[in-house]
């Protein structure tokens, strides 16, 4: 989910900013902010680099199990809580104020959080959270420069933090969503279905979905119609309906043929006679819809062989 994160804040923040009035400029501006607030949490599994440095046993030549493994020590803990998520949205509005007594105190906050969660959780959550909190102040500091008015800031901060541990749920374990306190507001990811490789082409159905939603919330606000992007290659896309057939049935736990192939689908369905076009709306819309095409074609052959 590491892409719908940021697309469905994105989303979220598009359409909420078009619906209160704001200009389509600033509505974009807190879109495509909110969008980067909401990629944030996932610095968490900067960790896993220790799995690279030191895999497991066995690992192989790619120790991605290793990198999970350790990454997954720290996932979806403190960055994903949702009081984290509110402190560091007022520490970040503070910060994008003008006023220096201001920005002083909304940075004292954000950097109150690493000694806060050192204390409670040990040395790793804390520099966890000072990975955290360094995101976080990039992000202030680059929408500071682009003259990003505070409002605008603290908006798609909060949509941001908030709305990502939410997208988290249909995949491995549940986010950590109240710490610090000892409440569990969700105990069990959600299981779309009992068979793991519908429960996984759910899950990468849903993601489909945000980004999809993306491109109607952009389409939607700067007046484009999506429609008029989409290349008659993307039914290249139906022809990896023979996938579910040659490849091994993927679950959440052993995915990784499926999405690199099906990605790769995608590709394939954008890829323009010439290469400079690849950098065009033409080609990302094409593209996505070759991998909905694509994902819906081994969805239906799944479900008549599986």
């Amino acid at each position: 989910m590491f892409v719908g994160h940021a697309c469905l804040a994105f989303a979220v923040a598009a359409f909420g900013a078009h619906r209160l009035g704001w200009s389509r400029a600033t509505a974009l501006r807190v879109a495509v902010l909110a969008g980067l607030f909401a990629a944030l949490p996932d610095v968490d599994v900067v960790y896993g680099l220790a799995g690279l440095v030191a895999p497991a046993p066995g690992a192989g030549p790619i120790p991605v199990e290793s990198f999970w493994d350790a990454g997954n020590q720290v996932h979806r803990g403190v960055t994903h809580a949702l009081p984290v998520a509110a402190v560091a949205t007022v520490a970040v509005a503070l910060s994008a104020r003008s006023e220096l007594h201001l920005r002083a105190v909304g940075g004292g906050l954000l950097l109150a959080l690493i000694p806060g969660v050192t204390l409670l959780s040990g040395l790793l959550a804390g520099a966890v959270t000072a990975v955290f909190v360094v995101g976080a102040a990039a992000l202030v500091v680059a929408a500071r420069r682009r003259d990003v008015s505070p409002r605008v800031v603290g908006t798609a901060a909060l949509v941001g933090l908030v709305t990502h541990p939410f997208g988290d749920l249909l995949t491995g374990e549940p986010p950590a969503f109240l710490y610090p306190f000892d409440i569990t507001l969700v105990a069990e990811r959600v299981v779309l279905s009992a068979d793991p490789t519908l429960h996984l082409l759910g899950a990468f159905g849903v993601e489909l979905a945000t980004v999809w939603l993306a491109l109607a919330a952009y389409f939607h606000i700067s007046g484009k119609r999506p429609h008029s992007h989409v290349d008659r290659r993307a039914v290249l896309g139906v022809a990896y309906a023979g996938a579910a057939l040659a490849l091994p049935a993927p679950t959440l736990e052993v995915s990784y043929h499926f999405v690199f192939s099906v990605l790769a689908v995608g590709f394939v369905g954008a890829a323009p006679p010439s290469f400079e076009r690849l950098r065009t709306w033409r080609a990302a819309v094409t593209g996505l819809a070759a991998v909905s095409l694509a994902a819906v074609a081994y969805l239906m052959v799944y479900l008549i062989v599986g």
